[in-house]
């Protein structure tokens, strides 16, 4: 698949690492598991919304806009992202906070938030649980006109057709990855959220004709609700790129579960999943993504879903800054969710 036809700006130079992970395998007794360092990409300090940035930013600046305006939770990886490529390019950059968690957001938040400050985000507006967030952004959108700017809007997470090719690219990236050094995969585990980087890799998968199941672990919904997101996102991204395709539903896999009692707040897999691979592999999982994907995993592995023998490749997505907005509850210090 040729990606060369889009606009694309180039934040990371080079592959992100693929890396075997000894110690947190031999700790887990399960499969043999892998880490795709996608938290080592580009625009400080990396995660997965860099490779969509690359398109969606792209198309901004051939726009002509001189705003960015996005999306999110208090913590948003994708926001402070976005914030960090409109620095980048000499943007402004202004937010709409989605309150998803009554009483969440708090003006002096440390992790991201501390980050957004530090970024100097041009305008936040915060808006309660449920808001029509597109039509939130269309009304920031409509400011920035009137003040005589040009607002480019982009989607909560990054995630629509032009974002997902991002993820198109990570599946070229590891194909190639996977033929240099030598590496047999057997199941790729993701997390499943706005949908852009699930959809987007198996749009990827399927165009590049990639033989391997993506098992994807829902961090805010679970299967019923979030499957049909997931297979909306990858057909269009096929549409996009003009394959002539259609992605078959059962390509669609997610589990639920993991991210309860809701999304964003702690629980006692998440904890045990952020600690065992701090403390067997030095790295760092975040609390509301990729700290829940990987208790997924784990829970699987010792459900049975896992063989032993199986290579399991993890995708990092990033985001442990927000490690410091929870650190009483990741250390152990505080009370979470069962």
């Amino acid at each position: 698949m040729d990606l060369s036809r889009f606009p694309r700006r180039v934040y990371t130079h080079g592959a992100t690492p693929l890396e075997f992970m000894p110690r947190f395998t031999r700790a887990l007794g399960g499969p043999q598991v892998w880490i795709k360092r996608d938290d080592m990409l580009g625009l400080a300090p990396g995660g997965n919304k860099t490779r969509k940035l690359e398109f969606l930013v792209a198309d901004a600046l051939a726009q002509g806009a001189d705003t960015l305006v996005t999306c999110g939770a208090p913590q948003s990886n994708h926001c402070r992202i976005t914030l960090t490529a409109a620095r980048r390019e000499g943007l402004k950059c202004r937010f709409v906070i989605e309150e998803r968690v009554p009483n969440s957001y708090r003006v002096d938040a440390s992790g991201n938030h501390f980050l957004f400050r530090l970024l100097g985000v041009d305008g936040i507006t915060v808006v309660p649980a449920g808001t029509n967030m597109r039509e939130a952004m269309q009304r920031v959108a409509d400011e920035v006109a009137a003040a005589g700017g040009k607002a480019y809007v982009i989607s909560g997470g990054g995630s629509n057709a032009l974002g997902g090719l991002g993820y198109v690219a990570c599946a070229q990236e590891l194909q190639q990855q996977f033929y240099e050094q030598g590496v047999r995969i057997d199941r790729v585990v993701v997390g499943s959220g706005s949908s852009g980087t699930h959809g987007g890799l198996l749009a990827g998968f399927l165009g590049n004709r990639i033989g391997i199941p993506i098992v994807g672990i829902g961090v805010s919904r679970d299967p019923a609700d979030q499957d049909p997101l997931v297979h909306q996102e990858a057909q269009a991204v096929a549409d996009l790129l003009g394959l002539d395709m259609t992605v078959p539903r059962e390509a669609v896999l997610t589990f639920g579960d993991y991210w309860r009692p809701k999304y964003s707040i702690p629980n006692t897999k998440m904890v045990e999943a952020v600690q065992m691979l701090a403390r067997t592999e030095g790295i760092l999982l975040d609390p509301v993504y990729t700290g829940k994907v990987m208790a997924g995993l784990i829970g699987l592995t010792r459900a049975g879903y896992f063989r032993a023998d199986e290579n399991v490749l993890f995708l990092h997505t990033g985001g442990a800054t927000a490690l410091h907005a929870y650190e009483p509850q990741v250390l152990g210090d505080a009370p979470v969710a069962e």
